[in-house]
């Protein structure tokens, strides 16, 4: 595997990850007992640490790379796996 794919797929990995890890711990301003701002959306958090975010983000992301890298080098799971999912055409 070139560098540039590992390189495109562990981003594709940190992405997906960051959509997941978002809604973890965050509260809004009424579960806090903070006052909101005035035209603010009652979902608006008002916890938002980015930090936090970036790191779960990463611990996440960098965990499931690793699991699929060795299973690209190991092969574990190849398209042979999933074959008792699809009947394969029969020649008449």
């Amino acid at each position: 595997m070139n560098w540039t794919s590992i390189i495109a797929i562990y981003v594709l990995f940190w992405v997906l990850c960051a959509f997941v890890i978002l809604p973890i711990g965050v509260k809004t301003h009424e579960e806090l007992g903070l006052e909101k701002t005035l035209g603010q959306a009652d979902s608006a958090p008002g916890n938002f640490r980015p930090g936090i975010i970036i790191l779960r983000t990463t611990l996440l992301s960098a965990a499931l790379f690793g699991l699929y890298y060795v299973n690209y080098t190991q092969g574990w799971i190849d398209r042979h796996s999933f074959d008792f999912l699809v009947t394969p055409p029969t020649s008449n």
